[in-house]
């Protein structure tokens, strides 16, 4: 099968300049500015940039076990119209991913039916290092660790633990940082004076820059300690920014850090009309936060932008402070809210494509993938700059229905999605033809 793309203005390392495109099966066969070949399919993508697909390094589809909230086929279906090829997803599921039984059932889920590219977290615990030990470097995209609140045995709190993880592990390891103690003092406070009925706006201090950053720092110690391949999950506060350097190349980087998108365009302004709904942890915090994570993730010193996506039904999310989950549905809107961005001059579309794209196939070495490349696996994006169309109820495809961006006019508009070369999107239409594939990682 071959696929020709004319004209496109080509984003890709650095650089934006006009070139076609040649596709042969799943493969990047051939860029120049200009091909003439027959193929069996040509996209006039004349007007349009082209990117490489988004890989998305955290995201929680909730399956197993918490499907009435999404799925694997639901999330990457959203993730696949969003432009994002490939997803890293988190263990905290039902049952959470402990064993290496557990994760390569997730990896079986997975081929029978996510549209997207995938890998899946090794999740660590306190007492399953033997199960994490085992975990292959070339097939797992990571290890994680939740230092911090998290569900049933997920919170890795034994100092011993942690220093073994960190000192053995074969691979990245990725961390959740929050500290528990800091934050269960903070809700003694709240209680005290707001009793039972905290409002929403509390939510960042409870989860304080204090708490990310007591965490944060000791990861950044033990990483530094025993030399550990760190990558630091959505970093909120302006405090966190000074554990991360801007002075190495991304490839000889020992510790990396990632924002995601809701810290960069929300802040606890948003708390009075959103509410629970932009209840994350950790904490959407104060524009000061905001916009120091942005300048920080311009002058390289934060290196990915991801989701978090981490739905919740409706119902759930409409509780109380305490009763309401923290998380919620990004994929789908992640790379045309960055693209917002743009438009609004806060960033170039050569710096998103970087951030989204190019720079976490480099974080977690993933093969042949993230970038415009002859041999490289065809994840490509085609995207309208200047459409303007309005997130709605009638095209949100998350299986939970709802976003936080409802209402919000975005100017870009993405056309095409490639996976693995097979155009599994089109203007609004899917093809389920085929599905797709496991992330292989060059470690």
């Amino acid at each position: 099968m071959l696929t020709l793309i004319k004209n496109a203005q080509l984003v890709n390392e650095g650089n934006i300049y006009q070139s076609d495109v040649l596709i042969e099966d799943k493969i990047i066969k051939q860029i120049a500015a200009e091909i003439n070949v027959e193929a069996d399919k040509i996209i006039d993508a004349e007007g349009l940039h082209l990117l490489p697909g988004v890989i998305d390094d955290q995201v929680h589809f909730r399956e197993p076990g918490l499907t009435h909230k999404a799925n694997i086929y639901s999330e990457s279906k959203a993730a696949v119209a969003g432009g994002i090829t490939s997803f890293m997803e988190m263990p905290n599921t039902n049952p959470q991913t402990l064993t290496q039984k557990l994760l390569e059932d997730k990896y079986q889920l997975a081929a029978q039916s996510s549209i997207a590219n995938y890998t899946f977290f090794m999740g660590a615990s306190n007492d399953n290092l033997s199960e994490v030990l085992k975990t292959n470097p070339k097939k797992v995209g990571a290890i994680k660790i939740f230092m911090g609140s998290s569900t049933g045995n997920m919170l890795v709190d034994n100092k011993s633990v942690l220093e073994e993880i960190f000192a053995k592990s074969p691979m990245l390891i990725a961390v959740h940082c929050e500290d528990e103690e800091t934050i269960q003092e903070n809700i003694i406070k709240a209680k005290k004076e707001f009793g039972e009925d905290v409002p929403i706006s509390e939510h960042p201090n409870i989860r304080s820059a204090e708490a990310c950053y007591k965490s944060s720092s000791m990861a950044v110690k033990l990483a530094k300690k025993y030399n550990t391949r760190l990558h630091v999950f959505h970093i909120s506060t302006a405090k966190e920014i000074a554990l991360f350097d801007n002075k190495l190349l991304l490839k000889e980087k020992r510790i990396t850090a990632e924002v995601c998108v809701h810290h960069l365009w929300f802040d606890e302004s948003n708390y009075a009309e959103k509410g629970t709904l932009i209840k994350w942890n950790p904490a959407v915090k104060k524009v000061s936060d905001k916009e120091a994570l942005f300048q920080a993730l311009l002058d390289d010193k934060l290196d990915v932008i991801a989701t978090d996506h981490a739905p919740h039904t409706l119902e759930e999310k409409s509780n109380t402070y305490f009763n309401a989950p923290s998380g919620g549905p990004l994929a789908q809107h992640a790379l045309p809210a960055m693209l917002a961005f743009v438009n609004q001059g806060k960033i170039n579309v050569e710096k998103v494509v970087e951030k989204m794209c190019h720079n976490p196939a480099v974080c977690f070495q993933v093969e042949k993938r993230g970038f415009i490349r002859e041999g490289y696996f065809a994840d490509l994006v085609l995207v309208d700059l200047n459409k303007p169309w309005e997130v709605n109820k009638d095209n949100i495809l998350y299986k939970c229905g709802w976003s936080p961006f409802e209402g919000e006019i975005f100017n870009t508009q993405i056309t095409h999605t490639f996976v693995n070369g097979h155009i599994a999107y089109e203007h609004g239409t899917f093809d389920e033809s085929k599905n797709g594939m496991r992330l292989t990682f060059d470690r």
